[in-house]
């Protein structure tokens, strides 16, 4: 079995990505680390993350790379993330919408294997 590696750096970027309660951009997760981790350091730990099912990334329209903590993935199996990511117009925030989950067909012999749905709108707290 591999062991996994658990580094000050590494449990900085995963918290402020948890505690985060939403996507955060690299830029985000940059800023939040006050300087204790260098831009590679950070490239790294999140491919990590990812690598180890703690974080799935996020793209969307905007073009902007965002990562969010996998709530509904066992640590170290196969990734499905079919839900919905929501992208604020207003506010800038991706949210994942779990349990929204969109239906669709494939014609005959296609074979799905990744999807990304995102949705754009304004959030609750931006439409009030």
């Amino acid at each position: 079995m591999k062991q996994v590696r658990n580094t000050p750096a590494k449990q900085l970027i995963s918290g402020l990505i948890a505690d985060s309660g939403r996507a955060l951009s690299y830029a985000e997760i940059q800023e939040g680390s006050a300087g204790k981790c260098d831009r590679v350091t950070i490239y790294r730990i999140l491919e990590r993350l990812e690598n180890e099912g703690h974080i799935h990334r996020v793209a969307h329209s905007d073009g902007v790379v965002r990562y969010a903590v996998c709530s509904t993935c066992a640590h170290g199996s196969e990734h499905h993330h079919h839900h919905v990511h929501f992208l604020c117009r207003v506010c800038g925030e991706v949210t994942c919408l779990e349990g929204v989950i969109p239906e669709f067909k494939l014609p005959r012999k296609y074979v799905a294997e990744e999807m990304n749905f995102s949705v754009s709108g304004r959030c609750p707290k931006c439409s009030e």
